[in-house]
């Protein structure tokens, strides 16, 4: 068994820059590799605790982790995932329902061809050519395992300007990704440091990106108080279901209402 979550992986694909992923990614409190993935992209590659540990299954994890991730800030957020049956991607964004499809190990597709056509809607993809593109992936192929069909939609994902960088190859042993992560030039080390540096780090990008001291207001505080009120009811979910990624979403869910009010509390005195 632990041999096969040796064989599990994840990418965390996120449509922003490394700084404003990696202020919301240590709230996730799973030890992480992050670099840049082209220049409006960035990849996390999770240490992979949850699954190698028995506390939940890989496509799951990755779930969660990506609604966390897009719920903590106004990017969309692609988890690709693989063990040693099946592999798939989750499509993330915001407060919407997420979009998945999943192949078997052989590569024969199992997902729903809907899932496909939101998944270039949500990330404004070229309707006619990059839907062609999705269409061969779900469509039956002797000759592409579930390896091939992730690199094919990467592929895809190439002309929206993601790069990933060398030796991130989807389908790798889990260990093999970290390593060759811990070889890209400029890669940054994601992990938790407290509530104070968690802080401190999301109201600097905050200051720095291009809303700066307009973020505040009453559609600010009433996000921030959906955001803390959703928080709770994922936890249960969370607790229900025994997900740690769903935990993750809870926390994040909580984390970023309570800052969004003390953000707009602190500029409202400036």
């Amino acid at each position: 068994m632990a041999d096969d979550h040796g064989r599990s992986g994840v990418l965390l694909l996120c449509r922003s820059d490394p700084a404003a992923v990696g202020s919301i990614a240590q709230v996730m409190r799973e030890r992480m590799l992050l670099a840049s993935a082209g220049p409006e992209w960035s990849v996390l590659v999770p240490e992979g605790r949850p699954w190698r540990t028995g506390d939940g299954p890989v496509d799951l994890v990755a779930n969660g982790w990506a609604t966390a991730l897009a719920i903590g800030g106004p990017w969309p957020v692609l988890a690709l995932w693989w063990d040693e049956d099946r592999a798939g991607f989750t499509l993330a964004s915001g407060f919407r329902r997420t979009i998945g499809y999943v192949w078997l190990a052989n590569g024969t597709p199992a997902g729903e061809e809907e899932a496909l056509s939101s998944f270039v809607a949500r990330l404004g993809l070229d309707p006619v050519l990059d839907m062609q593109a999705l269409d061969v992936l779900a469509r039956p192929d002797a000759a592409a395992d579930a390896r091939a069909r992730l690199v094919g939609l990467l592929a895809v994902l190439g002309r929206d300007g993601l790069v990933l960088p060398e030796g991130l190859t989807p389908g790798l042993p889990h260990a093999d990704l970290l390593a060759a992560a811990a070889r890209v030039p400029g890669v940054a080390s994601v992990e938790w440091a407290g509530w104070r540096k968690a802080v401190s780090d999301e109201l600097d990008v905050i200051e720095r990106g291009p809303i700066g001291p307009w973020v505040r207001g009453p559609r600010v505080r009433a996000l921030a108080w959906v955001q803390l009120l959703a928080g709770a009811p994922v936890l249960v979910l969370a607790a229900r279901r025994r997900s740690p990624g769903w935990a993750t979403a809870g926390v994040v869910l909580m984390v970023n209402g309570a800052l969004g009010l003390a953000y707009d509390s602190v500029r409202a005195r400036d």
